[in-house]
Parts: structure tokens; sequence; C-alpha cells
């Protein structure tokens, strides 16, 4: 049985031949990019400041405005949450054996009925992607039988940016469709090993598959 993420499916959807080199065969490695060890340090401060209040550097200050807001929402805030559902959709933690999809929201605070689900980013909102707010809410709705309303955002932390999305439990299986058919799309690839090329943006600039015919980079 196959694991995934909304990371890991994302993946595979922008070029299965990627996702076979780098998660699978693992002969190729995709260094962390300057703006992605930001990201990483943007998570952890925003993880420590809001959980234990361990003060800002200099340098993220400009997050505290936002964070303290965080901190005083009513509920129990709960950083950095692992969450994990098997294959039958069912409620598990992130590293049992039967795992099948693992996830893990920045922020989530629950609050009776309803949640808030929050995911924080570093980068432009206008590049905003709200499905990975989806798809931990229906994951958040599985944990959590008491909530029936997710008012999940994105915060844009250098950006100021605020880009909202909410979901209610009855829509949870409409929503759930397009991530199994997606799914079972990517276990059908793992079944058959058949990992074809995709073409994309990232192929010439960044991808580091580099034996592929849309690479141009060759070696």
């Amino acid at each position: 049985m196959i694991k995934w993420s909304y990371s890991s499916l994302n993946l595979f959807q922008q070029c299965p031949k990627k996702y076979y080199h780098l998660r699978i065969a693992r002969d190729a490695f995709d260094p962390p990019s300057p703006q992605i060890r930001y990201g990483l340090e943007v998570h952890k401060a925003a993880e420590d400041y809001v959980r234990d209040g361990v003060p800002l550097s200099p340098a993220l200050g400009y997050m505290q405005e936002a964070l303290d807001r965080l901190r005083v929402l009513p509920g129990e805030i709960m950083c950095e949450q692992k969450l994990g559902l098997t294959k039958e959709l069912e409620p598990c933690k992130f590293y049992d054996k039967n795992v099948w999809w693992r996830g893990i929201a920045d922020l989530l605070v629950v609050d009776g009925d309803t949640a808030k689900v929050l995911d924080y980013k570093s980068g432009k909102s206008r590049y905003a992607d709200t499905k990975q707010l989806e798809i931990l809410s229906l994951a958040v709705f599985k944990h959590h039988p008491e909530v029936q309303t997710i008012k999940a955002a994105l915060l844009f932390v250098v950006d100021t940016g605020l880009v909202k999305a909410q979901y209610k439990r009855e829509e949870s299986e409409t929503l759930w469709k397009r991530w199994l058919e997606e799914a079972t799309r990517l276990e059908a690839a793992h079944a058959e090993n058949v990992w074809n090329p995709r073409q994309n943006f990232t192929c010439r600039r960044w991808c580091p598959v580099t034996n592929c015919k849309f690479n141009g980079r060759e070696v």
C-alpha cells in the first residue's frame, strides 16, 4: 500500500517521472532553495512563538502582530498538528503502520463545532493554492467528529495576505471524490510502474531529473 500526502500527490501531478526519481528511485535530489530554507525558518519560529511564547528574532519580528492574534483565539490551539488517515478514511496516527495519507496543519484550533486550519506561507499571495487547506480540513473532520465547520486560511507572513476558504462537514463526501480519483491514479502508476514525463514550467530551470527529454540540461 502506498502512502501519500498533498505534496507527494502534487509532485506526481506535476510530473510522474520527476515523482519517480525523487520519491521512489531516489536517484535525483532537489536541494532546498534559499526560499525553501527561509520558509522552514518562518514555520519553526511561528510554531515556537504561538505554542511556547519563544521570542521571535529581530529579522522575523514583522510576524508578531499576526501571530499575537492567533495566540488568543478561543478553543484548543494545536501547532504542527500531525494527522493520518487509513485507506478506509479512518483517523489514525501519523506513523501508524496502516497510515495511507499524512498531513500536517501548521495551526489547528478546535472550538466546539467550529475549527480553524491555518497554513503559513512565506511566498507571494498571488500564487495562493487552497487545495492543501481542503485536504487538511477533510482530515480534521475525520479526527474531530464534533467539528461541523472549518474556517481555513493561508497566512502569507511576508506578503501580509490572507487567503480564506470554508468547508462544511456535509460537503466532505463530494470533496473526497476528486482526491480519491487522484490517489487512484497514483496507485495505478505504482502498480504498473509507468512514469511518463509531463512537461511543465520546472523542466529547464529547476528540475533535477536531467535524463529527461524535456529537461534540456542532460549530463
